[in-house]
């Protein structure tokens, strides 16, 4: 039997590639919320070939926003960005009404300014420019 041989040079090239992809993309854990204990999610931030920054937020448990204490009418997601600007970056939207049977949603958007925060908030108004509700979920700074 022969004895296998990695070359040295495609065993460079891969851990390089491997490298080069592993540091476009971040996937990050929100904080366990005290407002909603049992909601669960990620954020995956991707730089894209026009230096956009492509936004995926996804969600499970995350309580229905009629049933927090107070009543809200939607979740807004909100990014702090590199800088430090806090911007509205839309509304999380499922793919059966507001919230599925399983609670779960997802939020995909992007945006030209690397974000270092990602947080959620409880709100009454989609259009608002700051938050004013509580903070449901958030990320630490990346």
């Amino acid at each position: 039997m022969k004895k296998m041989k990695m070359n040295p040079v495609k065993l460079i090239l891969s851990g390089m590639l491997l490298l080069i992809f592993s540091a476009c993309s971040k996937k990050i854990t929100f904080l366990t919320s005290p407002v909603v204990p049992a909601a669960r999610g990620n954020v995956s931030v991707k730089k894209d070939n026009n230096n956009n920054y492509k936004i995926q937020v996804d969600l499970d448990g995350l309580a229905e926003v009629s049933r927090l204490q107070p009543p809200k009418k939607m979740y807004i997601v909100w990014m702090t960005s590199d800088v430090n600007t806090t911007k509205n970056i839309g509304q999380i939207r499922s793919s059966t009404g507001f919230m599925s049977k399983n609670l779960k949603a997802s939020f995909a958007t992007v945006a030209a300014t690397k974000p270092n925060k990602i947080f959620i908030t409880a709100e009454d108004d989609e259009s608002v420019q700051y938050p004013a509700g509580e903070v449901v979920l958030t990320t630490d700074n990346f």
